[in-house]
């Protein structure tokens, strides 16, 4: 991995790992409200960001939003996630029209998988976590902080 990378756990994970995996990642991304969950197409960020949505205590069903763009969870307690992907926009401007702005400024935890489409509009400080398969059966997980006035955006 490149520098700055940090990996969670001691080596590849299963989904049996899961929880664990996201404890960590709750713990380490707790000062952020913007994660990008990158990884190849079918490397388990929605899977991923499923177990994020039920460790933060919303009970709802976590679905892909390919189609819709964004999904937002919500439980009981207040708690307001929402879940992008923008795999299918051609451009920045699609992501501005459905608000993406004041979703990121609501202050409310944003999961974003295929950020790279939108590397323009990413605030200064989120919160990356990059899945990498091992095999099929499991995955390595990185995690970096990123703070633009520390460093330079990537």
């Amino acid at each position: 991995m490149p520098e700055g990378w940090q990996r969670v756990g001691e080596g590849p994970v299963t989904l049996e790992d899961l929880p664990q995996v996201v404890e960590e990642l709750l713990k380490q991304g707790r000062d952020y409200t913007v994660w990008l969950l990158l990884g190849d197409m079918g490397s388990g960020k929605t899977t991923l960001a499923k177990q994020i949505v039920k460790a933060t205590g919303v009970d709802t069903l976590v679905t892909s939003p390919t189609f819709s763009i964004v999904n937002q969870y919500g439980g009981a307690g207040g708690t307001t996630i929402y879940h992008f992907d923008f795999y299918r926009i051609n451009n920045v401007e699609e992501a501005l029209d459905l608000g993406f702005e004041e979703y990121l400024a609501s202050g409310n935890l944003c999961l974003i998988e295929w950020s790279e489409k939108i590397k323009a509009l990413l605030p200064d400080k989120f919160f990356e976590v990059r899945i990498q398969h091992h095999d099929s059966l499991s995955r390595e997980i990185y995690f970096r902080r990123h703070d633009r006035k520390e460093k330079d955006r990537i």
